[in-house]
């Protein structure tokens, strides 16, 4: 394997800020400098020191991931397309569904992600795209994935995303027609008071939609049936009916089936926050007044509240955890005169405090005990998870965490393993969809024993992270 030479990577290190910026001058604009003063009030409505080690930074990385996220308001579709439009001789006008180039064309699994106008945190889109080309032109491929790209960077719902996809793309091209078809993933999340009534909550909330205009306008034209079988043919299995209805409640977990009453119970927001929220807003470009978003400050400080540097009470209550028998890789009985204990796939869900941006996935923990040692019940490790977890957090310092309280409650052996899907990882220009994050803490024999820790591992099943999609 190669390596940067030394006096290189000094220099890489230096200018990684410089290096990661795309616009001139980006940390001294108004909006930047806005956005920072409101997230210091967020952080300190949430009893942090906003000058502690691994905050200081925060106010920063979260204008910068905010304003990268929502860089669609600042750019235009006919400026993405013009000079993009190539002639291509064909079939006449109006013979088949060729509109006068030759047919159908559709570009699958475009990964997008966009901010949720109802609680400003980014959910995943799989975005496909079709447009049957007319006036003997087509147009760059890459310029649908960007022209998507334009309206995913702003705050939006997923139909409205479809429609101003759909509606964009046909004007700018002026094809024949154009379909757009979203799925979309949202991050599920719980409050303190739900989540251990709800211990087997799904990680994401997932819906699909379409919009089509010109010949798909109508969806029940034969070609929407040529749509989704290139779509079922890479894999792609969709109804042909998967329009959302616009009068059904919001697909956002923050809002119940009456659309405005937030998940969470922690009472009245903290007016300082909700105003801090609100600036944030018109520092993107966008309207805080505007229908859709006028309880979206709200919604978002009572998500982050959550958060909030407070101890949450361990419960004490459940039953004993699994137990297994210490056998080597190979079945063979070790040895140990102790016993490995593990319990599996616990949930957690946390806050990134770099970006404050969810994390959240799944704890495994594993402990070695004397013969006769009765377990420990898994209410009460569910309970530490959670402990650790409902603060702003970094997962490295999560799985210590877990591994240290556990470890004091045994008096040594124990073994954390923290699977999790960070939401920052999609949403700040990274863009790295589908990935997930592994931690590992070790104390007494698992850190000397490789068996040990092999015999742990391998008691984690390969389904048992519910993280990304």
């Amino acid at each position: 394997m190669g390596a940067l030479e030394e006096g290189h990577f000094d220099v890489e290190l230096e200018n990684e800020v410089k290096l990661g910026c795309t616009e001139l001058g980006f940390e001294a604009e108004p909006e930047t400098i806005d956005i920072e003063d409101a997230v210091k009030v967020l952080l300190r409505g949430l009893g942090e020191d906003v000058n502690r080690e691994g905050l200081r930074k925060t106010p920063l990385r979260v204008a910068k991931a905010l304003r990268e996220g929502t860089r669609g308001y600042r750019q235009k579709v006919n400026e993405i397309v013009q000079g993009a439009l190539f002639p291509e001789a064909g079939l006449d006008s109006g013979v088949g569904h060729a509109g006068g180039v030759g047919g159908l064309v559709i570009v699958r699994d475009l990964d997008l992600f966009s901010y949720c106008e109802s609680c400003l945190l980014p959910f995943q889109v799989k975005c496909h795209v079709g447009y049957v080309p007319s006036g003997q032109r087509v147009v760059g491929l890459s310029k649908l994935s960007r022209v998507a790209d334009v309206f995913g960077k702003r705050l939006q719902d997923p139909q409205r995303l479809a429609n101003e996809i759909c509606s964009a793309l046909h004007h700018a091209i002026k094809p024949a027609g154009v379909a757009v078809i979203l799925q979309c993933f949202h991050i599920n999340f719980p409050n303190m008071g739900s989540v251990f009534l709800e211990s087997n909550r799904q990680g994401w909330v997932t819906v699909q939609v379409c919009s089509g205009s010109g010949v798909f306008e109508n969806e029940c034209a034969e070609i929407w049936g040529d749509f989704l079988s290139l779509l079922k043919y890479r894999g792609i299995d969709m109804e042909k009916d998967h329009r959302r209805d616009s009068h059904d409640q919001c697909w956002c977990p923050s809002q119940s089936s009456s659309g405005e009453k937030p998940s969470s119970d922690n009472g009245p927001a903290n007016p300082a926050m909700v105003t801090a929220v609100a600036s944030i807003l018109r520092s993107l470009g966008e309207d805080p007044l505007r229908k859709e978003l006028l309880a979206t400050p709200c919604r978002f400080v009572k998500w982050l509240v959550n958060f909030q540097n407070s101890n949450l009470e361990m419960k004490q209550n459940g039953f004993a955890g699994g137990r297994m028998d210490l056998r080597t890789p190979h079945g063979e009985v070790t040895r140990y005169k102790k016993q490995i204990h593990s319990e599996l796939n616990l949930s957690f869900w946390s806050q990134c405090e770099h970006h404050l941006l969810p994390f959240h996935g799944v704890v495994h923990i594993g402990y070695l005990s004397t013969e006769g040692f009765n377990p420990i019940a898994k209410s009460r490790l569910q309970s530490i998870v959670h402990f650790y977890g409902f603060k702003l957090q970094v997962q490295e310092r999560l799985t210590r965490q877990i591994a240290e309280s556990v470890s004091s409650l045994l008096g040594g052996d124990v073994m954390v393993v923290v699977e999790a899907n960070h939401t920052c990882m999609i949403s700040r220009g990274i863009e790295k969809f589908g990935s997930s994050t592994a931690t590992i803490a070790e104390m007494g024999l698992f850190s000397t024993d490789p068996a040990a820790r092999a015999i742990f591992l391998q008691s984690i099943p390969n389904t048992s992270t519910p993280v990304g999609r």
